[in-house]
């Protein structure tokens, strides 16, 4: 579903998340100065100690946590902070509405740059991976584009599209930082192969249970030009897979 709104309305709810990112505490990792000892003493001061203290302190701190990657290091603290104060106590802004909107409007448009740019280069990193792994001995690339590398055969049977299957997998970006990892939690999963990202359901139904790959799935196979949680838009995907059952 697509969800529209005018620039006047996505401006402020553009400003008003940047505000509480910062209000939040979204700070960089303290270095150890004397600001970073001050901030951890008014820290442990907090008191957290009934539920809407807590559920505000969450609210916070997840806010803070999705929004910090997106927007850390492009706010003037000193402004943002005073901006805060002001409307908290109930002073007059000291910019025009217009002039508000027209900062919070080209903030975004920079803001959309970077994202394109770092996009653009994530796209052409693996592209360049993939067409060198491709040219490895025991990596095989389909009519599609995906490539997968075989590391132990099962004898089982393969699943259809309508099936749902059990499997064990680890999932990396090129650089080999982790995204998910069914290994790491410790419990396998179990999903019908034709509600995955298409470069898994292509390749699940080529392998037989007992058997694992190595998958080297393409953007346009994974999550396309979309972010998907810790993984950038534009990415290509690394999974190990384990095959386990097919339930049916």
């Amino acid at each position: 579903m697509e969800c529209r709104t005018d620039m006047s309305t996505w401006s402020r709810n553009f400003a008003s998340l940047l505000v509480v990112l910062l209000a939040m505490g979204c700070q960089p990792a303290g270095d150890g100065t004397a600001a970073d000892a001050q901030a951890a003493e008014e820290s442990a001061e907090l008191a957290l100690d009934d539920q809407v203290a807590q559920a505000s302190y969450g609210i916070g701190y997840t806010i803070a946590s999705n929004l910090d990657s997106q927007f850390a290091g492009s706010l003037n603290t000193e402004a943002l902070m005073a901006g805060l104060q002001d409307s908290m106590e109930g002073r007059e802004r000291r910019l025009s509405e217009a002039a508000i909107q027209t900062a919070i409007a080209a903030l975004a448009q920079k803001q959309q740059e970077a994202v394109a740019a770092r996009s653009a280069d994530v796209l052409a990193a693996g592209r360049a991976f993939l067409e060198e792994n491709g040219r490895r001995d025991g990596v095989s690339t389909t009519a599609s584009g995906l490539q997968y590398e075989i590391i132990a055969t099962g004898d089982g049977p393969k699943p259809g599209a309508s099936d749902t299957v059990s499997t064990h997998y680890h999932g990396t970006l090129i650089d080999g930082s982790v995204f998910d990892s069914s290994v790491e939690r410790g419990q396998p999963a179990s999903f019908a192969v034709n509600r995955v990202i298409p470069g898994w359901t292509e390749a699940l139904q080529l392998m037989s249970v007992g058997s694992k790959w190595r998958l080297f799935i393409p953007p346009e196979l994974a999550y396309g030009d979309r972010a998907a949680g810790s993984i950038p838009p534009n990415s290509t995907l690394i999974f190990e897979v384990e095959l386990l059952a097919v339930d049916g």
